[in-house]
């Protein structure tokens, strides 16, 4: 035993002292140490890194456990954190998204203009009438649009519910019936491998079977004819070319416990469940994390590969890192196409400097062997993540040596911590 515990213990890798000294947590013992010694006092000190337009009269009411409210009395909004209070400062020109097609268009948005984009979109929703607390549904491709109408939705308080864009039309009408939504937002359809993937039509069918919809609004991403029904259905860019759609837009003062978002379970074991997350206690949470696992700093260039219809592309690809002012990369299509150094291309190309991605994708990658990323300049990657499951010791390994080319500046959160000099 003691010799399968020397040849582990010989492969564990350590991030260089340097980059320990300038983490943001340097010493992740006390800072545990803290929050177990007094939670509410912990929270609230991280409360304090968010704007809030009144603080909290109490941090937890846990009376009713294990239904928590946190935060309770604040008045607040994610929106105002992740752009409004940006637009205020030198990061109003920061570059807020960095986004690439599949067919390899591009676009970016500087936190200016995204608080534009933003308000307009949020102007158009009030335009068909939704208000504070009505549920907007929301099936699209990882297009841009899909963070203006997140953003947009909270702006004026309504609820999000995004919806992953592979799910097919009973999961959406599902989940539309569930959440009364009365207006949806989708694509005419996203490219995925070089294909296209009819969203419109899906929705249609959705809308069919859960006739409670009486507005589609539609971004015209892949250009093929789609069916628009006259007094139902609407083209995004004739709304967004209106006068409704005024770049100013007041932010609506939101309660901490207010609903920011509904996120569906898969329903893989039955009905599909929504989850609800509040506008105070989940933008706390999601930038401490983002901040402090992943040592995100102001120079970062932030990729989170996930898909935004799922719980970490809420977090880490749209509100977490608005919330922190980075910069955030979005990648609509296929890690493969058209060759397997997609991925690594655009690392060089854009100087992504902290790559998030899953275990999956990482041993779909490695088959296609190391040439691949080895014909790229990854020099500018420091931090590598990986979630949604248990990584393999192989797929670990690959990922440290062949994408982070093994170096001693550049870290995994969950390896081992150092251990001290005895």
């Amino acid at each position: 035993m003691a010799d399968e515990f020397s040849v582990a213990t010989s492969e564990w890798y350590y991030p260089a002292d340097e980059v320990v000294k300038n983490a943001h947590v340097p010493d992740y013992e006390s800072v545990y140490a803290e929050a177990k010694e007094d939670p509410e006092a912990f929270w609230a000190k991280r409360a304090e890194t968010v704007d809030w337009y009144q603080k909290w009269d109490q941090v937890l009411d846990d009376s009713e456990a294990p239904f928590y409210k946190w935060f309770v009395g604040g008045k607040t909004n994610v929106v105002l954190n992740a752009l409004d209070r940006h637009i205020q400062t030198w990061r109003k020109n920061k570059l807020a998204l960095i986004w690439e097609g599949e067919p390899g268009d591009k676009q970016t948005f500087s936190y200016w203009r995204l608080w534009q984009e933003t308000n307009k979109f949020a102007n158009v929703l009030r335009s068909m009438g939704v208000r504070k607390g009505d549920r907007v549904t929301i099936y699209m491709g990882r297009v841009p649009e899909l963070v203006i109408a997140m953003l947009a939705c909270a702006k004026i308080g309504a609820i999000h519910s995004v919806i992953y864009g592979g799910f097919s039309e009973q999961a959406i009408a599902d989940r539309i019936e569930d959440a009364q939504s009365k207006v949806m937002v989708t694509c005419d359809g996203a490219w995925l491998r070089g294909n296209i993937v009819p969203l419109k039509n899906t929705v249609d069918e959705a809308v069919h079977r859960s006739p409670i919809v009486e507005t589609i609004i539609v971004v015209k991403r892949t250009g093929q004819d789609v069916k628009m029904e006259q007094g139902r259905d609407y083209w995004y860019h004739d709304l967004m070319g209106l006068p409704i759609a005024s770049p100013i837009c007041e932010t609506e003062v939101m309660d901490a416990e207010d609903p920011l978002f509904i996120l569906y379970t898969s329903g893989t074991t039955g009905k599909p469940k929504g989850v609800l997350h509040t506008h105070g206690g989940y933008q706390v949470y999601t930038s401490t994390t983002l901040q402090w696992v992943f040592d995100i700093k102001d120079e970062d260039r932030w990729w989170c590969a996930a898909d935004p219809g799922w719980i970490t592309g809420h977090s880490y690809i749209v509100y977490a890192p608005l919330i922190l002012g980075s910069t955030s990369f979005i990648y609509e299509g296929a890690p493969t196409y058209p060759y397997p150094n997609r991925w690594w291309k655009m690392v060089e190309n854009y100087g992504i400097t902290i790559l998030y991605t899953a275990p999956t994708a990482i041993r779909g990658l490695m088959r296609f062997g190391d040439a691949w990323p080895n014909r790229h300049d990854l020099s500018s990657l420091r931090l590598l993540g990986s979630v949604g499951e248990p990584i393999n010791p192989e797929a670990w390994k690959w990922y440290h040596n062949v994408i982070g080319r093994n170096a001693a500046r550049l870290w995994i959160p969950g390896g081992r911590p150092k251990p001290a000099a005895s």
